[in-house]
C-alpha cells in the first residue's frame, strides 16, 4: 500500500504565554492557522516489519526520534495493526526549526494517512488526542484551518476561518531555542498581549483587516539582540503593504498577511534578493478527518 499526502505548515496569529503550570510546561493561548506551504508525505506499508523514515536531510534523525516515525508508531499501538514494514518518505519544503510547526505538520499527516490507508475510522476528535502524545502542536495540525489553540496545544476550539489571502514567510539565517525563549519569559511580567478576543471577533466578522492589526507574538519581546532581523522583516513586510506581520511560534521566520496579490509579490521578489528562505503561500481551510 502507497498513501501521499501533504503536511501544511502553520503560523501563529497570536502567541500568547499565560502561565507556567505545576508540571513546567507554559499554559499558552494562541490564534492559529495553516497555509500552503507544505512537505510532501509518502508512506508505503508492505509486508514486514520495521519502520524508518528518509527525509533525505542529514541533520533529520531516519527512527522514532522523528515525530513522523513517533506519530507511526503512536498510531499502531492505538489501532493494533501489526506485520508492515513502514516507509515514510518526506520531501522537506516547510523550513525546520523556524517556528512554522513542520516536524508537527508531518507528524499530524502521517496520522491523518494511516488512518485512510487502514480505514481505521479514528476520526478528528481522536486523531487530535493521539497527536497529543506526539508533540505539542501536532493535535492542531490534524486538521488545521483556523483554531484557537490553548494549554500545551492540546485544547483546540474551532473558529471563523480567516478570510482566503495571501502570505509571505520569511525565515532569517538563524535559529532561536524555543527552550532558552521560554526561561526568557516571565508570565508575570509581560505588559503587551495580543488581543485573542479582538482577533476572534474580527474573524467572525470577516474581517481580515482587523485581525491582521491584531497580530502579536509575546516571543518577541524576549528575542535577543542579534535577532534584529526579525524586525527588519517585519517592517519590509509591513513598507510593501502587508496588512499586518508577525513573527510565528519562536521564530524565527517572520510572516505578513496580504489581501493583494500583487503587493505580496512585491514584498516576495523585495526579501528573496535577502533571505535565501523566503516562501509566497496562501491560507489553507480545515481539513476533513473521516
Amino acid at each position: 500500500m502507497v498513501e501521499k499526502g501533504s503536511a501544511f505548515a502553520k503560523i501563529n496569529i497570536s502567541l500568547d504565554i499565560i502561565s507556567k503550570m505545576e508540571n513546567g510546561f507554559h499554559y499558552m493561548r494562541m490564534v492559529m492557522q495553516t497555509v500552503s506551504l507544505c512537505d510532501d508525505i509518502t508512506i508505503e506499508c508492505v509486508p514486514g516489519e520495521g519502520l524508518a523514515v528518509e527525509a533525505g536531510l542529514p541533520y533529520l534523525p531516519g527512527d522514532e526520534r522523528n515525530i513522523a516515525a513517533k506519530a507511526a508508531l503512536a498510531f499502531f499501538r492505538r489501532t493494533g495493526v501489526a506485520g508492515y514494514r513502514t516507509t515514510i518518505g518526506i520531501k522537506k519544503r516547510i523550513p525546520v526549526c523556524a517556528g512554522l510547526g513542520g516536524g508537527s505538520a508531518d507528524g499530524a499527516c502521517v496520522l491523518r494517512m494511516l488512518d485512510k490507508m487502514f480505514a481505521a475510522g479514528l476520526g478528528r476528535e481522536a486523531l487530535e488526542a493521539l497527536a497529543a502524545g506526539v508533540g505539542s502542536d501536532v493535535p492542531f495540525c490534524v486538521a488545521g484551518g483556523t483554531s484557537l489553540v490553548e494549554g500545551r496545544g492540546d485544547v483546540i476550539t474551532d473558529v471563523p476561518p480567516i478570510r482566503r489571502c495571501h502570505v509571505i514567510i520569511c525565515k532569517p539565517m538563524f535559529a532561536c531555542s524555543t527552550p532558552e525563549l521560554f526561561k526568557r519569559v516571565r508570565c508575570e511580567k509581560i505588559r503587551a498581549r495580543p488581543d485573542t478576543e479582538g482577533i476572534i471577533g474580527a474573524l467572525g466578522r470577516g474581517d481580515l483587516t482587523g485581525t491582521a492589526r491584531r497580530m502579536y507574538n509575546v516571543f518577541e519581546d524576549v528575542l535577543p539582540r542579534r535577532t534584529r532581523d526579525v524586525a527588519e522583516i517585519k517592517y519590509a513586510l509591513l513598507d510593501k503593504g502587508a496588512l499586518g506581520a508577525v513573527m510565528t511560534g519562536s521564530g524565527p521566520a517572520v510572516f505578513g498577511l496580504f489581501d493583494n496579490e500583487s503587493y505580496a509579490q512585491s514584498a516576495y521578489e523585495l526579501l528573496k534578493n535577502s533571505y535565501r528562505e523566503c516562501f509566497m503561500a496562501e491560507t489553507v481551510e480545515r481539513i476533513e478527518c473521516l
